[in-house]
């Protein structure tokens, strides 16, 4: 049985987020670490969950935290 792509999925951790999307990982974990109410996170226990459509929509309005290429 083939796990799903990031593609598929609709919930990312924190590390599929950063490679799917070509983040920035200093900017991504700067912004998880100061802002505890952002729209695209869900809490399951202590992890930190990464809602892939709503996530689409925060990288529309900031594109800052995708990497310089």
């Amino acid at each position: 049985m083939k796990r799903p792509t990031a593609e598929q999925k609709d919930i990312l951790n924190q590390e599929e987020a950063i490679v799917y999307f070509g983040l920035s990982r200093r900017k991504f974990y700067k912004l998880l670490k100061e802002d505890k109410d952002i729209p695209f996170m869900a809490l399951y226990g202590s992890r930190r969950l990464i809602i892939r459509t709503e996530f689409e929509k925060y990288l529309e309005k900031h594109p800052e935290l995708r990497r310089r290429t």
